[in-house]
């Protein structure tokens, strides 16, 4: 089942799809009547549907395995209220925690398996918001940014840049751009704040990808592998591109995800009866 609901953040609402799980797919354990959350953070100027419906598929394939999952639009971004170009980074990250404060007042919920999915400059957000926040307990980075600044401006190309220092604002595929936001790009490091992370992480990255580079996969895992604590997987799709567009690659995305989210679970059911 799926509800369409709104979040209010501030003045402005975050709309949201909610994907309720199977009730045929409940697990076993000491909290079956409890239910993993899973919450996924779009790209930049993305909504929460997904390029060719990526979010969408993901979500219903997960809650046909037994997770509760939220899919939301960031402000400015799809039918959320707001302007995008006048948020920053600082935004984005507080927007998921706002989501997230929503999804965890959802019943049944297991706080011990709050995993957050971020594509792109999502997978940014995820990261810094993770490294901020201890509810979030694993993160699943597909394709993820990690030097905001320079990789947006690619994106846009320079010349949007430079028009919104000089006058304000630029227009960027209908969505006004201000210095703000570009600004907060520059101030975070997304390679740098991964560190503060103590949770499991799976890295997903194409090959083929001409976004962003796949270099960057290896860059995250070995700041992750770093850490005293949290162990860090890594899938490199072959010919796979930014967005996944072939459903070779689609698929191999969401199974690798799903069956790494489920290994996860596996570990806490272990965790909580030898704890017994």
């Amino acid at each position: 089942m799926e509800r369409q609901i709104t979040i209010h953040y501030g003045k402005e609402d975050i709309a949201a799809s909610l994907h309720y799980p199977a009730e045929t797919a409940r697990k076993e354990g000491r909290c079956k009547s409890r239910v993993p959350l899973v919450v996924i953070c779009h790209g930049f100027v993305g909504s929460r549907i997904g390029v060719d419906r990526l979010f969408v598929n993901t979500a219903r394939e997960l809650a046909a395995s037994g997770y509760l999952v939220l899919r939301f639009d960031y402000l400015g971004c799809g039918e959320s209220s707001g302007s995008y170009g006048q948020e920053g980074l600082k935004s984005m990250v507080e927007q998921t925690k706002a989501v997230l404060d929503y999804a965890l007042g959802c019943s049944d919920v297991d706080p011990a398996q709050v995993t957050l999915i971020g594509h792109s400059l999502g997978g940014a957000v995820a990261v810094l918001t993770a490294a901020s926040d201890r509810r979030v307990k694993n993160l699943v980075l597909w394709s993820a940014v990690g030097y905001p600044f320079n990789d947006i401006v690619k994106i846009t190309e320079r010349s949007v840049y430079d028009s919104a220092v000089k006058h304000g604002r630029a227009d960027y595929l209908g969505y006004e751009m201000t210095p703000v936001f570009f600004d907060s790009l520059a101030l975070y490091q997304p390679f740098q704040e991964a560190a503060k992370f103590d949770g499991n992480v799976l890295v997903i990255h194409g090959t083929s990808d001409d976004v962003i580079p796949a270099d960057y996969a290896f860059l995250y895992q070995k700041v992750f592998w770093t850490r005293r604590e949290g162990r860090c997987d890594k899938d490199i799709i072959f010919q796979a591109n930014h967005t996944y567009s072939s459903g070779e690659h689609r698929r191999h995305l969401i199974k690798t995800t799903k069956d790494w989210l489920d290994g996860q679970e596996a570990l806490q059911a272990e965790w909580q009866n030898w704890m017994i």
